[in-house]
């Protein structure tokens, strides 16, 4: 008897086209979304990015974070910074802004990573809180007040309104499948299976030889470039930030991990599930006010309660599905 290591299974390949097929129809999307629908789909697919990252955090790594919207609202600065008062063209700014998080997020991990547990995430929190009063001082991007992207810089974008819409929303597209490709690649590889290790456990991933810190560090480093690329797009489609805005922690972090945690934490389809859940509770009960904040908070204590890993979770552990060819197996084979 041999064996074999292998990923693919009969619901990862039907997946595998299924995805392809949905990202041709959204690839269309300027021509039968119409502009109420792009805002939308634009606005579905930044909270996508949002909440993988979040899961390639706490569900992987084991990072439970309360304080990424920091780097929300400093890749949002820094596109309207470098757009105003450097002239570099929007778009441009979204992939500086990555870099800039990246080199911003190892001081940051150098303070946070000596902090455990619940302290981690408090110490997540408080460094959000001093980007935020630390942007707030900033008079150049009008201070406590915000700012706008100025309509020169806006119309310089594309020809007309129609074009600079159906760009944007392509960036958006691009932007989400170029940081879940990513994501997939590193959950393929060598750090794909210590995060795996990590998120089964991680006393058991240490004495196997897997370096805990090393692969923290730099999951950590990838989601705050990811995050701020993010950031820098929700921002460049609103026009204007300010910030209370840019680092919301409801907007960018308790809803985040409000559509992970029903989901699916711990698995890369959790948060399309969460994503898809939450925007057809949004559109259908948010007009109920409160009470449909009160109707969320009933979904999420209900399904963990009943369905700790989240919605994917509870349909993987009896079917063994998966969407994408991630999981590993160990398959037996004769001679």
């Amino acid at each position: 008897m041999t064996a074999s290591v292998t990923r693919a299974t009969r619901t990862s390949t039907i997946g595998v086209v299924v995805v392809a097929i949905a990202l041709v129809a959204l690839a269309l999307g300027p021509y039968w979304a119409g502009r109420d629908g792009m805002r939308l789909l634009i606005e579905a697919y930044t909270y996508l990015v949002l909440a993988s990252l979040w899961n390639l955090l706490a569900g992987y790594a084991g990072l439970v974070s309360v304080g990424q919207q920091a780097f929300v609202g400093l890749g949002g600065y820094v596109l309207f910074a470098l757009a105003t008062l450097a002239g570099v063209p929007p778009l441009l700014c979204i992939p500086l802004a990555g870099i800039i998080a990246a080199i911003v997020a190892i001081p940051v991990a150098a303070i946070t990573f000596r902090l455990r547990g619940a302290y981690f995430a408090i110490g997540s929190w408080v460094v959000a809180e001093v980007f935020r009063l630390g942007f707030s001082q900033v008079a150049a991007l009008g201070g406590g007040s915000g700012t706008s992207l100025p309509a020169a810089i806006v119309q310089g974008m594309a020809a007309n309104r129609t074009a600079r819409e159906h760009l944007v929303y392509w960036v958006a597209l691009g932007l989400m499948v170029a940081i879940l490709g990513l994501i997939v690649a590193l959950l393929r590889s060598r750090y794909g299976l210590a995060l795996t290790a990590l998120r089964d456990n991680e006393v058991a991933a240490r004495s196997n030889g897997v370096d805990v810190e090393r692969t923290k560090l730099v999951v950590f480093i990838f989601a705050a470039a990811c995050t701020a690329m993010a950031g820098s797009l929700i921002f460049l489609q609103k026009l204007r930030i300010t910030p209370d805005a840019g680092f919301s922690v409801n907007d960018w972090t308790a809803l985040v991990i409000f559509i992970t945690v029903i989901g699916g934490i711990g698995r890369f389809e959790g948060p399309f599930v969460g994503v898809v859940v939450f925007f057809l509770l949004r559109e259908t009960l948010s007009d109920l006010g409160s009470i449909y904040l009160m109707i969320l908070g009933a979904i999420a204590i209900l399904i963990m309660l009943k369905a700790p890993r989240g919605l994917w979770g509870f349909l993987a552990e009896r079917t063994d599905a998966q969407v994408l060819p991630l999981q590993r197996r160990v398959v037996a084979r004769g001679k």
